[in-house]
Order: C-alpha cells, then structure tokens, then sequence
C-alpha cells in the first residue's frame, strides 16, 4: 500500500505541474484535437478501407479486430477493477478540461488504443524499415496520452498503463494470428 501510495504522490506532484506550465492555455486546444483523433472513428475509418482494398481476408484488418475484441474488454476491466478516480474527482478544487466518458481513470483507453494502433500500422506498413514512419506513429500515440493529462482526465501512470497495455494487445493479438 505504502508503494502506491508513493506512486500516487508522485503522479499527482507531476500531473499540477504540467497543468501550471505557463503555456497550458495553448496546449489545451491543441490538447482537444489531437485527443479527438484517438476518439474511434479513424480506427473504424482505416478498418473499413481495409476491407474495402484489401479485402474481408486481410491479416491486417484481422489484427485490428482482434486487438480491439482483446483490448476493450480488458481496459473495460481494469479500469472497473482499479476504480482509480479521475483528476477532476482525486484533487480539490480542480475541473477538467473536457468532460469525460467515464468515471475512472486507470488505465487511459485513449492511450491504450493509440499506441495499439501505432503498433499494428508499423508492424504492417510496406515502408515497416522506414524508422520515420514508426518514430511518427508512437509520436502521435504518445501525444494522445500527453493530451489526457493536459486536459485534465488522466494522471501520468494512466496514460503509461494505457501505452502498456495498447502495445502489449498489439503484440499478443499478432501472435495469435501467427504473423
């Protein structure tokens, strides 16, 4: 208990200075749109256009599906068995930015699901040796998780378990299907 405790001191410490940086005004609107493109319909997107090019057969588009029917249950799971408050309800006097799906906080689904798909676009990108493709992808996966905190809905350990849990669905769900 001491452990979590230190654990949670320490996420609180870093989660109220990142939101009294100076420039936290800007960082929140940039914050909102770039955790709006981890919202679902870009996945949905790139999940239809696969069955559409590549056909209902695609390994990729099976990935995808997979990972979702692993991952969603599981964050579903962990974020009920945890119950870990979200900033807005942990910390007096505090308000979100946004106003979130849910009541709990760990782990960051927004998190999970962004670096899940960084993980599945790289490992099926022709370009899979273009380092600059795979450096974009887990860039715009970790800026998801950094948009949470700025927004005020998850603590820092959030979005690490989240980035945790997303590469490690993506990694779990290809071993099953044998690629």
């Amino acid at each position: 208990m001491k452990l979590l405790y230190s654990i949670h001191k320490y996420d609180v410490s870093l989660f109220t200075w990142l939101l009294n940086v100076k420039i936290n005004a800007s960082l929140t609107k940039i914050a909102r749109t770039l955790s709006k493109t981890a919202d679902g319909p870009l996945y949905v997107l790139l999940a239809v256009l696969l069955a559409k090019y590549q056909g209902i057969d695609s390994p990729f588009l099976h990935a995808i599906l997979l990972a979702f029917l692993i991952e969603r249950p599981l964050y579903f799971v962990l974020k009920n068995s945890f119950k870990r408050n979200r900033p807005a309800a942990a910390l007096d006097n505090f308000v979100s930015a946004i106003i979130p799906s849910d009541k709990f906080s760990f782990p960051s689904g927004h998190t999970s699901a962004a670096f899940m798909m960084a993980t599945l676009i790289s490992y099926f990108s022709q370009s899979f040796t273009d380092v600059s493709l795979i450096v974009l992808l887990y860039l715009w996966a970790t800026t998801i998780g950094f948009s949470r905190v700025i927004l005020g809905v998850h603590f820092p350990t959030d979005t690490l378990m989240g980035a945790v849990l997303g590469v490690s669905t993506a990694l779990f769900s290809l071993e099953l299907l044998g690629l």
